[in-house]
């Protein structure tokens, strides 16, 4: 059955950001199924709610509560999968973000930070996690959130576009130097209902012209996102590695201009 190759039966995953919006998505989606997870992101009170309905689709979820701005404390989740299941399989790094900020109001401090929080955090991640999933998985997949911005200029998005478009090719970079035992990709979302655009989605006006410009003409939802993070890392994807997924409506320019003025 076709269907049988999106299954990750007893299989573990790691999903940072896993409180809220795509993290707890995809969680929720894995679990569904098939894996345990371990969940991971800043507010306890958001995980527990996210790991309830992982219990409710018959699969455990392990708690983390952490600053995943910090490398050591990201890279600490590969061993606690271990402890807490005995193998780690699936990595989503999900955690990321930075502000919109016109360019010349943007520090050097502000893109050196995006850039840590995007990317290295990452890539500490995926250093303590390849040993493990070697080591009890015989390999496994790696998942990256990109973003949109990451591939499309956008005014105000020098670091957080910056950032994700070297996440995008570190997913490349990585795929390569881990092939044949571990997969690398990654996904671009685009316009995504999520805390994140809440301000948008609730004014009218601004919702209209997010539509509008996007060909699918709709915002998409978080399971949208989780149900290519499962194509990815499932079976369903085996051939695939290196690759950026682009579930965004479709968009060929940004959706939404912020009012940044041109130089005069």
């Amino acid at each position: 059955m076709i269907l049988d190759r999106f299954r990750i039966d007893d299989q573990v995953a790691i999903v940072t950001g896993a409180g809220r919006g795509l993290g707890a998505a995809i969680a929720v989606a894995f679990a569904e199924a098939g894996a345990d997870v371990v969940i991971a992101a800043r507010t306890e009170s958001q995980l527990e709610e996210v790991a309830e309905r992982v219990a409710a689709a018959g699969r455990q979820a392990h708690v983390v509560p952490a600053d995943l701005s910090d490398a050591d404390a990201t890279a600490a989740l590969a061993a606690s999968a271990v402890e807490r299941f005995g193998r780690l399989d699936i990595v989503v790094n999900n955690v990321g973000g930075a502000l919109p900020c016109p360019l010349l109001d943007t520090t050097p401090q502000a893109l050196a930070q995006a850039f840590d929080f995007n990317v290295v955090n990452a890539h500490a991640l995926v250093r303590a996690a390849v040993p493990r999933m070697l080591e009890t998985a015989g390999g496994g997949s790696i998942l990256n959130i990109t973003s949109t911005m990451g591939r499309l200029p956008g005014r105000a998005f020098a670091a957080y576009g910056t950032a994700k478009a070297a996440l995008a090719h570190y997913t490349k970079l990585a795929a390569l130097d881990l092939n044949p035992r571990i997969r690398v990709n990654a996904i671009a979302p685009g316009s995504i209902l999520t805390s994140a655009l809440e301000i948008v989605a609730s004014n009218d006006a601004m919702r209209t012209e997010l539509e509008a410009k996007t060909p699918l003409h709709r915002i998409g939802e978080p399971e949208d996102i989780a149900a290519a993070a499962l194509y990815l890392v499932s079976p369903a994807g085996k051939y695939l590695t290196g690759k950026i997924l682009e579930p965004d409506g479709g968009l060929i320019i940004p959706n939404l201009d912020l009012p940044i003025p041109d130089l005069t």
